[in-house]
């Protein structure tokens, strides 16, 4: 059996979405080069995003084969699972971010990932301009075509206020195959974008260890031998900072 008309569409815009980042390989590797710096002189890497958003911070904390120093930003009440009628309004509700980001401690000269595909919601935005305030190096990824064909909500967009911003290339509303007797698309790219930019950053981050001699701080899988010694030797040079590595 070999895959149906949409699946082999979804593959597609997928590949459509990689060439985008292909062109990008300049601006990835000032962000990897600026996440490295940082993590060198002792920070870590902060990462948000508000509903389904927010699996890019879960993708990159606690992760095997990831990077140790990453403080996830994940607020239980902007997670769809808390209901998305509620979590909706809340993340276009000013004033959350200022809450959010005095919970946590981001320090000047940090990087912070913010995930947003349409780039319009306030706490995502507030958020950036906050770590902008404080001195952090601030990093979008979000997409464009959505973005710039959408109405402003009295905030800034996100891609208009970050030092960095990586186009996702998803397509307006997310959703990217056509199927008949249906009047909208099926299939959102922006998680398997966002992961794959930042397992991306993940390989770039660590080669650079490698080449100033240095070893990355990564997580072995705590499923393999030695893993869970290894990887709580490494967390406990950064458990003050991370508020969810408890």
């Amino acid at each position: 059996m070999t895959f149906s008309e949409g699946q082999r569409s979804y593959f597609s815009e997928f590949n459509r979405c990689q060439e985008l980042l292909d062109q990008q390989s300049i601006v990835l590797e000032k962000i990897a080069t600026s996440i490295y710096r940082s993590l060198n002189n002792g920070g870590v890497l902060h990462v948000f995003g508000s509903g389904h958003s927010h699996t890019l911070a879960e993708e990159l904390f606690h992760r095997a084969g990831g990077l140790v120093p990453v403080n996830a930003i994940l607020e239980d009440y902007l997670m769809p699972h808390k209901g998305p009628s509620r979590v909706s309004k809340l993340e276009r509700t000013k004033g959350i971010a200022s809450t959010i980001f005095h919970a946590h401690d981001l320090r000047e000269g940090e990087c912070i990932l913010l995930s947003s595909n349409s780039g319009m919601n306030a706490v995502t935005s507030e958020l950036a301009q906050l770590a902008n305030e404080k001195g952090l190096t601030t990093i979008a990824f979000t997409s464009l075509t959505h973005s710039k064909q959408s109405p402003d909500r009295g905030v800034p967009k996100l891609y208009s206020i970050c030092d960095y911003v990586i186009d996702t290339g998803t397509p307006y509303g997310d959703a990217c195959v056509k199927i008949a007797n249906l009047d909208v698309k099926v299939a959102p790219l922006s998680t398997l974008m966002n992961v794959l930019i930042a397992e991306l950053l993940v390989v770039r981050i660590c080669e650079l260890y490698a080449e100033n001699g240095k070893t990355p701080p990564v997580y072995q899988s705590a499923n393999t031998e030695g893993g869970e010694e290894r990887n709580k030797e490494l967390e406990n040079q950064y458990r003050a900072r991370i508020q969810h590595l408890i």
